[in-house]
Parts: structure tokens; C-alpha cells; sequence
């Protein structure tokens, strides 16, 4: 059988292509939150006062330990039915700790796109642009999704943070990709999202310059360069980085 589990966009686990188990069942985000923790952290056992901190991050509510075994008996009555049974899907529980097994060939969007901009990235070193697309694409279509909306709280914030970096390396990626393959357009559209979402990213601006060299519009380089200059020395008080200015050098003599 094969098991995905999507963790980003709407939460869900799918056996060999049939949805088995959507977002709604989970009834809360609480639900949503502590299955996802669970997932993620599934190597270990998970103590029930470290679930409760992650579920309650600013002050556990005074019956919390009964809260908190109600929510994982409702996680664990959903991972019951037939086909996540037959998959080998459970979640254990005894003295106080929690751990969710999956079979090890468990397909996990989050872990995919980890592995794919992992990929992606050594395709871009070992000068193979042809190998970029398919990983870079995945990378940033699962790390463009948003994680456990309406969720706060510290391991949730620093789960997007990782995400959002990995979508910046995957838009890096492709705009190497493209400006390798003789298409600056697609270069100058993915250089243009990495620096909306991290208008800070050197590397990005980097690219966008080249980009728009490569399309043959080097005075908007070279405005897209002043922009950056002017970003840096107003928002950080410091100045593009000397990689920077040797795109920077390069356009204008």
C-alpha cells in the first residue's frame, strides 16, 4: 500500500490514491496541531507535557491533562479504521508519552520538499539545469503552501520560517535554472517572488539583475541594483554585499 500524509495546505492521508482522512475530522485546530506535532516528531516518543506545551503555548488551561488524552483518543479512533490499520498506521500511548508509527516508506509532503530542494540544490551545483525543474518545482509548490492556518504559537512560527527558507532556495533554483537554459522572462518572474516575499535576499536580487540583463533591459538592472542599495542602507544601515556589487559592475561597464 502506499501512504501519503499531507501535512501543509489541508491536512490529510491518502492510501494508494483514495483520500481516508481529511482536515474536518480532526475537529479544531488543536486536533489539527497535535497530529501534525506528532508526524513530525514521530522518530521519538513524545512526552504528554511537551504535547500540552506545544497545544497551550501561553497557559495550559486547569484541566488540561483531561483535554489532552480526549484529543489524542480522537486522533487515534481516526488512525483506527481498516485501510490506515492495514497500512501499518497507529498511535501508541503508555506512561505518559505518545508516538504515532507509520511504515517507513511513508511519503510526508513536508519531508518531500526537504528532499527536493536538497536535490535541486546539488543539480545547481554539479551544473546540471536540465535536473533543477522537478525538484525546485516540488520544493516550492509544498513549501508555498501555508502550515496549520489560524495555529499560533513558537513551534508552529519556526516551522514556517524553515518553509519559507526552503521556498527562497527553491525560487533561487529555478531562476538559476532558467537564465542557464536561455529563458531570462521566467528567471526575472521567479527572482521577482523570492524578493516579495524576503526583500532583503541578496542572492534574489542578484539573479533579478541578471535577469533583466539577459531580456536586454540593463537600465532596469541596474534600477532593480538602486533599489536594493536603497533598502539595505534605509532598513539595515549597511550596503549590498561585494557580490553584489560585482553584478552591479558588470552591468554597467
Amino acid at each position: 500500500m502506499s501512504l501519503r500524509v499531507y501535512l501543509t495546505g489541508r491536512v490529510a492521508l491518502e492510501v494508494d490514491g483514495t483520500l481516508v482522512l481529511h482536515e474536518r475530522q480532526f475537529r479544531g485546530k488543536q486536533g489539527r496541531l497535535a497530529f501534525v506535532y506528532l508526524v513530525c516528531e514521530r522518530a521519538r516518543t513524545v512526552p504528554r507535557e511537551e504535547l500540552a506545551a506545544v497545544l497551550w503555548p501561553e497557559e495550559s488551561p486547569p484541566a488540561w491533562d483531561a483535554a489532552l488524552s480526549a484529543l489524542v483518543s480522537r486522533i487515534r479512533s481516526l488512525l483506527a479504521s481498516d485501510s490506515l490499520r492495514a497500512s501499518g498506521v497507529s498511535l501508541s500511548r503508555g506512561f505518559g508519552q505518545y508516538q504515532i508509527l507509520l511504515p517507513p516508506d511513508t511519503w510526508i509532503d513536508l519531508e518531500a520538499a526537504a528532499s527536493a530542494i536538497d536535490e535541486a540544490e546539488w543539480r545547481l551545483r554539479a551544473g546540471d539545469p536540465g535536473g533543477i525543474l522537478g525538484p525546485a518545482t516540488v520544493a516550492s509548490a509544498i513549501a508555498g503552501r501555508p502550515l496549520l492556518s489560524g495555529v499560533d504559537g513558537e513551534w508552529v512560527e519556526s516551522k514556517r520560517r524553515r518553509m519559507e527558507r526552503q521556498l527562497l532556495r527553491a525560487l533561487d533554483c529555478l531562476s538559476h535554472m532558467w537564465l542557464s537554459t536561455g529563458e531570462p522572462v521566467h528567471a526575472v518572474e521567479t527572482a521577482t517572488r523570492a524578493i516579495t516575499l524576503d526583500p532583503f535576499r541578496e542572492s534574489s536580487h542578484q539573479l533579478l539583475m541578471r535577469a533583466l540583463a539577459a531580456t536586454g533591459n540593463r537600465a532596469e538592472a541596474v534600477r532593480a541594483y538602486q533599489r536594493l542599495r536603497s533598502v539595505l542602507t534605509s532598513e539595515l544601515g549597511t550596503d549590498p554585499s561585494p557580490e553584489t556589487e560585482s553584478v552591479y559592475l558588470e552591468l554597467i561597464r
